[in-house]
């Protein structure tokens, strides 16, 4: 009756961490977006495996930035971008909130090509997508409760899963494109795409939504249970990454020759020679339409919350929009103009791999910024220290440098990279 008791209350302690994790699960879902989906398409097809590696050797750096942002959170209270403003002052913090702003922007639109793209895919016009897309979002987040849109959102990311399915489908392709992931080389077009998967992988808004929410949801005694979902989502976002990869690299890379994209439907088209031609479609299309949709609910949320941490309004999802105009006007505000400007401008050459190789360029001020918050800000006992602070330093300089040199390949007269439009 003892040993039955302690279970049940270890059991019930397990739930309870369970139904308390959203936010680390679901940054990392929405940093599997549309954009990094077609920049990780766009790789495997340029490269092959050749980046898988440099793909999967970011798992660690992105778990400790993100932890970080969850030491933050709960053990000041705080946000970001609020932190920064109340340490370094309004001209840093109105620095790291016009980075915000351009990350945002730039990755909102991409969600809604993604949207339109898949939408296009089975002939319906962006004229419906875009603006169902725009009703849909703007309803979840005024239902007015943290935990309710953490659980709708990861609901639909969940669909992120399917990349799994679409990988396995292709996976007695990849026994000759092994020895690829030892040959790290392949040019400019390599050096470029590696800053992509870089800026894919570590966008700004996940530090300002993470830290956010959190501090808006849990305590200390959640401490625990955050950090290990945060080192799932870091995992599970960068195998699904990972999963995009290797089925383009094995479906739209034949023989080690680099293969043109051009849209979401040529990439769906791609896969459909190991899916089948319905199962293709749908499984790729659920996938981008669910990782599109996420990204732009926890994006815009960060936008929302990154403002109102700079400017001092009002920013929480537990109170009525009533109670904090600014803040769900700011998320309104960013999906509808996004969607429209997707509507108008349509060809959006190159937008998807450029927008991620900003966020290259971006990371080492929020990378910079968050340390020395947490050196500064946080309770003597919580803060980084010895070889895991030095690792972290150590880790995000290589990262930076390496984005940056990537960048730069990308800046000089290179022969033109096919398959960056993604309409």
């Amino acid at each position: 009756m003892t040993r039955l008791s302690t279970l049940k209350q270890t059991v019930t302690r397990a739930l309870r961490r369970l139904a308390l994790w959203g936010p680390g699960l679901l940054v990392m879902l929405a940093d599997c977006d549309a954009g990094n989906v077609v920049t990780a398409a766009q790789a495997g097809a340029q490269t092959g495996l050749r980046l898988l590696p440099v793909l999967l050797a970011l798992v660690p750096l992105l778990y400790m930035i993100q932890e970080l942002t969850v030491r933050l959170g709960i053990f000041t209270g705080r946000g970001y971008g609020e932190l920064i403003r109340s340490r370094f002052g309004p001209v840093w913090a109105a620095l790291a909130a016009a980075g915000l702003v351009v990350a945002v922007l730039g990755s909102l639109v991409t969600e809604f090509t993604g949207v339109a793209g898949v939408g296009e895919m089975y002939g319906v016009s962006r004229a419906v997508t875009l603006p169902l897309a725009v009703i849909l979002l703007t309803g979840i987040v005024l239902t007015g409760s943290h935990k309710r849109v953490d659980r709708i959102a990861i609901a639909i990311g969940a669909f992120d899963l399917t990349f799994f399915a679409v990988a396995w489908s292709a996976r007695h392709k990849l026994q000759v494109m092994v020895p690829q992931m030892t040959h790290l080389g392949g040019g400019r077009e390599a050096g470029y795409l590696a800053a992509a998967l870089i800026g894919a992988t570590f966008n700004p808004w996940m530090v300002f939504y993470q830290q956010a929410a959190v501090a808006d949801s849990l305590t200390a005694k959640d401490f625990t249970s955050a950090r290990v979902e945060t080192a799932v989502g870091a995992v599970l976002t960068q195998l699904l990454t990972a999963a995009v990869l290797v089925a383009a690299a094995a479906t739209l890379s034949s023989h080690g020759e680099p293969r043109s994209l051009d849209s979401i439907g040529e990439i769906s088209n791609a896969l459909v020679a190991v899916t089948g031609p319905f199962a293709g479609r749908l499984l790729f299309g659920a996938g981008v339409l669910g990782a599109a949709l996420v990204a732009a609910i926890v994006s815009s949320l960060a936008l929302a919350w990154g403002l109102g941490d700079v400017f001092g309004y009002r920013a929480s999802l537990e109170v009525r929009p009533g109670q904090a105009p600014w803040f769900y006007g700011a998320y309104v505000l960013a999906v509808a103009g996004s969607a429209w400007a997707v509507w108008l401008a349509p060809d959006l050459v190159s937008l998807n791999v450029a927008a991620q190789v900003v966020n290259t360029l971006m990371l080492p001020l929020v990378l910079g910024l968050l340390v020395a918050l947490s050196v500064t800000a946080l309770p003597q006992r919580y803060r980084p220290r010895g070889l895991y602070l030095w690792l972290v330093v150590f880790m995000g300089a290589v990262v930076c440098a390496g984005g940056a040199w990537g960048a730069v390949q990308g800046l000089r007269p290179l022969p033109a990279i096919p398959g960056l439009q993604i309409l």
